[in-house]
């Protein structure tokens, strides 16, 4: 066990598995050892502590988390491995039995507790970077209660814990003094945030995600707000109204399908049907200018047969996604779904999945197209060629624009002259930046 004297100038190394939530708690454990004397290992270097993050979404990242444990402890002779996440909480024993493993985080409220137990005395509250990313992630809200079948998260992130608002608003401030100017809210089901704060209250006035957008919107500057996966159930018209009037929220948004068929989505044990689904969507459109829509979509899921698959196709094309992440079903032990029957043949899911990622080029190109002519804030993430920056814009569309990477990081204001299913051609306009 490391006590507080072995600090000193000790080495670090941080991997991290899975989701923008993850991404984001890594960010905070590796600033907090920052605080208390840890630097990170250089590439060449042993590390003194290696602190890996995993998940568990499905069987293969189960794999992923005890193979890369294994090679840090090989890479690293002699290091201790904190390992936290998902994969610790759900089989604990499995990862402490791995090489090198001294401490295992099986409930991440109690993240502070351990730090401390290793000797870190100063535990920030929230984040003043993002290393790596161009643009910073904030964890708003952690837990889900919902049991969709095919899904082991709840089980592993069981409840439901909103982070204080003042603290969003001071981290996010934070973020923009220092310097990054897209900052992207993220939680395992960030519909739900501030839910657990009134729960079983009376006389608590709600504050629920759309009052969070509408405080953080008041903040001053050149930046922009983005929302990560919502759930269509929980975007009533009055969150809908409330975005609409957020000067820095980008009009993308990401309401997760998962499946265009409402009998696979009974199956799926998920809370709403394609009917209110494009309703929903329909409703975003009245209020935003050429919104943008992304979404998940499980290929496959047992007993989907052509009809349904085709029923999905239809959905799709009927709300007029940009971007669909597209993922063949893969049963997840511990999850109902895992035990259905007529299990879909990998070979069909297979030439399903080729389906839907032509139907997704051709949305793709007719949303892109329809962007002709506009001028809309691009934030420069990296460089094509010699004059040539590449970027995402604030409708979720890549972007090529000309520039250097002196842009790098900064909302960078590009008309549209060219488009196509892969993305945009834009040039630098010299007006305020636009959306």
């Amino acid at each position: 066990m490391l006590s507080i004297e072995d600090l000193t100038q000790r080495t670090c190394r941080l991997v991290t598995l899975g989701c923008k939530v993850n991404q984001y708690e890594t960010q905070l454990v590796k600033e907090a050892l920052e605080q208390n004397g840890f630097r990170e290992a250089a590439e060449d270097e042993a590390a003194d502590l290696c602190v890996v993050n995993t998940c568990t979404v499905t069987a293969e990242s189960d794999a992923k988390g005890r193979q890369l444990i294994r090679q840090l402890a090989q890479r690293n002779p002699g290091t201790q491995t904190l390992v936290m996440g998902c994969f610790a909480t759900r089989d604990p024993e499995a990862v402490r039995n791995l090489p090198g493993v001294f401490e295992v985080v099986t409930d991440k409220r109690e993240l502070p507790d351990v730090l401390q137990r290793i000797g870190l005395q100063h535990v920030p509250s929230g984040i003043s970077r993002f290393d790596g990313h161009r643009r910073a992630f904030v964890k708003v809200q952690d837990g889900c209660v919902l049991r969709c079948t095919y899904c082991i998260i709840p089980s592993v992130r069981p409840g439901l814990r909103s982070r204080a608002p003042q603290d969003i608003e001071e981290e996010v401030r934070r973020l923009i003094d220092g310097g990054y100017q897209e900052i992207v809210l993220c939680g395992i089901h960030l519909g739900h945030y501030g839910v657990d704060a009134t729960r079983g209250r009376t006389g608590s006035p709600p504050f629920r995600l759309r009052h969070l957008i509408q405080r953080l919107d008041q903040i001053p500057g050149t930046w922009r707000l983005r929302l990560s996966s919502i759930e269509a159930g929980e975007v009533g018209d009055d969150f809908i109204a409330a975005a609409a009037d957020c000067e820095h929220l980008c009009p993308h948004f990401h309401p997760a399908l998962q499946s265009g068929s409402n009998t696979v989505l009974a199956r799926m044990r998920r809370r709403y049907r394609t009917e209110s689904f494009l309703s929903k969507i329909d409703n975003f459109r009245n209020r935003f200018d050429q919104p943008a829509f992304s979404t998940d979509v499980i290929v496959g899921f047992p007993g989907e047969t052509e009809a349904e698959f085709q029923e999905t196709l239809d959905t799709c094309e009927a709300a007029g996604f940009s971007k669909i992440h597209a993922f063949p079903f893969s049963a997840r032990k511990g999850t109902p779904a895992a035990e259905f029957p007529d299990q879909v043949a990998p070979d069909v899911k297979k030439q399903r999945m080729e389906r839907l990622a032509e139907l997704e080029r051709r949305l793709a190109g007719r949303y892109h197209g329809s962007l002709l002519g506009r001028t809309l804030s691009v934030m420069i993430e990296g460089e094509v060629r010699p004059g040539i920056m590449r970027g995402t814009s604030c409708r979720y569309a890549p972007v090529e624009v000309p520039g250097t990477p002196v842009d790098l990081a900064r909302l960078v204001p590009a008309t549209v002259t060219s488009a196509s299913s892969d993305g945009l051609i834009g040039v630098r306009h010299e007006a305020s930046v636009c959306c």
